[in-house]
């Protein structure tokens, strides 16, 4: 199978689709709607010329140090119309390393301070929804120190900090409350 041509369907600043032209393994014509990070001329040359692809954004699961607990926001969401409980994430900014986003996503949505990371746990790209998105992003083990505050929230955020004990982390995840698979991984990670 092989994607033949790309066609942009809609651009946003933070967002794009595409339709791909793509043939199958029986040899038929098919087309494919794809959500990207990334923009047209980037898409192409990792297709078409498997140009390396970089990472668009970084998860985080981080641990205070001095409480001893796992740190969870709960976010609203606009396509849930709702609040989900989440794991610090956030898009790397040109010209940033994993390492700086982690550092500044987690001290803009929590108030926390980057302690270490742990790169014997840390996965430097992964993907998030295949079928949908080619959005990668590398998955952070850390620790973190500081009070919590909302003091760095952009104005569309908005965002409510929990630190999370292992038996916390069990109701959580044995509750009816919306979460989101990353959190929910993580939380069983956290408390096994």
């Amino acid at each position: 199978m092989s994607i033949k041509h790309i066609t942009t369907l809609a651009d946003t600043k933070y967002l794009k689709l595409y339709d791909a032209k793509y043939i199958n393994k029986n040899g038929e014509c098919k087309n494919w709607s794809i959500a990207s990070r990334k923009n047209i001329d980037t898409l192409k040359n990792i297709y078409f010329n498997k140009a390396e692809c970089s990472i668009d954004a970084v998860i985080i699961i981080a641990t205070h140090i001095a409480e001893d607990k796992l740190v969870v926001i709960k976010q609203f969401r606009v396509p849930l119309n709702d609040y989900v409980y989440e794991i610090p994430a956030g898009l790397i900014d040109p010209g940033e390393d994993f390492k700086t986003t982690v550092g500044r996503e987690l001290k803009e949505e929590t108030g926390l301070d980057l302690i270490n990371i742990d790169y014997s746990k840390t996965k430097s790209q992964a993907y998030i929804s295949t079928g949908m998105t080619d959005e990668s992003a590398a998955l952070v083990y850390c620790t973190c120190q500081g009070e919590i505050s909302k003091d760095y929230l952009e104005p569309d955020e908005d965002i409510e900090v929990i630190l999370l004990s292992k038996k916390e982390a069990r109701l959580l995840i044995n509750s009816n409350e919306k979460i989101d698979i990353k959190a929910f991984l993580s939380i069983q990670n956290f408390i096994a």
